[in-house]
């Protein structure tokens, strides 16, 4: 199985909003994303940073997508 890519918060947020995920809001340096047809919600810390992969991991965990999907 191929290794989780390193991305940052831009490239989750571009991933998220492919799926379908809108921003609901802010919050410091966070930022809320709601997907209204699968009522999911996904919260990505915005830095000028790479995210760290269980941070990766636990973003893709809670709006509902598989890992395979980032490696495409």
């Amino acid at each position: 199985m191929p290794k989780v890519p390193v991305l940052n918060s831009k490239e989750v947020i571009k991933l998220l909003e492919a799926n379908g995920f809108v921003l609901e809001r802010t919050n410091g340096s966070h930022r809320l994303y709601f997907n209204d047809k699968t009522k999911k919600t996904a919260i990505v810390p915005f830095h000028n940073k790479d995210l760290p992969i269980g941070t990766l991991l636990e973003i893709l965990r809670q709006a509902g997508i598989a890992k395979d999907e980032i490696l495409k």
